[in-house]
């Protein structure tokens, strides 16, 4: 049996220190989600991998984004992380289309938040990634929701990975602060069961976000300290399944 690792990352502007009411310029978030592009080069030299961009990100950058599609899966995450309003869903894939030159196929909205399936369809995207089938308080409750991929008429969708019984998200968070040795536990767990594994991070993780007023369980091994901690999940990861992007997924599976 073939066994899938979706590795994806958004690539956007970091602008999570606005969540807890700290201050930052756009300029400086743009520059941070570069700096974060740039520090996980070497990951994505090494596994395949779906790059979840805003427009904006990638107006500013157009030639790193570009080239990135070349070896990678361009996907869309809305034109602005910060804002968003329907029109984006398709004013963001028609422009990262027009950068990349190529077909934008699949959307995550920013924060996971919830958007209806019909205006997805709609707007030309193929799958959504906007759902972690878990419950975190404050954000929401999707403990009802598949832990797989499913259709929700009329879209195809990928959620991100939980574990089989007690649904443990296995997101950016939960690399950060489950001690290594049981987090890759979790996700082989997760792996073995389901045949797939769908985990995201944001490159701006893979810097030095100390600065900026942040809990420390969201910065708990930022930098270099998280580049060496992923490196070596994605290391382990690699001996038990293939590293695809999420469209060869969704091709792979299509019923």
């Amino acid at each position: 049996m073939s066994r899938y690792i979706l590795l994806s990352f958004d690539v956007e502007e970091f602008d999570i220190p606005l969540e807890f009411k700290k201050p930052i310029t756009p300029s400086e978030q743009i520059h941070i989600g570069k700096l974060g592009l740039d520090a996980i080069t070497p990951l994505l030299e090494n596994y395949t991998t779906t790059l979840f961009t805003t427009a904006n990100f990638a107006d500013h950058f157009p030639n790193e984004i570009k080239a990135l599609a070349n070896e990678h899966e361009i996907a869309s995450h809305t034109y602005y992380h910060g804002y968003y309003e329907d029109g984006h869903l398709l004013e963001s894939k028609l422009r990262l289309e027009a950068i990349t030159e190529k077909k934008i196929k699949g959307l995550r909205m920013p924060r996971m938040r919830s958007v209806s399936m019909h205006a997805v369809a709609e707007a030309g995207y193929d799958y959504d990634s906007s759902v972690n089938p878990t419950f975190l308080p404050g954000k929401y409750n999707n403990l009802h929701l598949p832990r797989v991929k499913y259709f929700d008429s009329p879209m195809w969708r990928i959620p991100a990975s939980v574990t089989p019984h007690l649904r443990i998200p296995l997101f950016w968070l939960s690399a950060k602060n489950i001690p290594l040795a049981i987090y890759k536990q979790l996700c082989m767990q997760t792996l073995k069961k389901d045949g797939v594994l769908c985990l995201y991070f944001h490159p701006w993780e893979f810097t030095d976000i100390k600065g900026f007023g942040l809990p420390t369980y969201t910065r708990r091994f930022a930098g270099q300290a998280f580049i060496e901690r992923i490196s070596d999940l994605l290391k382990t990861l690699s001996t038990h399944g293939d590293f695809i992007t999420m469209d060869a997924y969704h091709q792979l599976t299509k019923s």
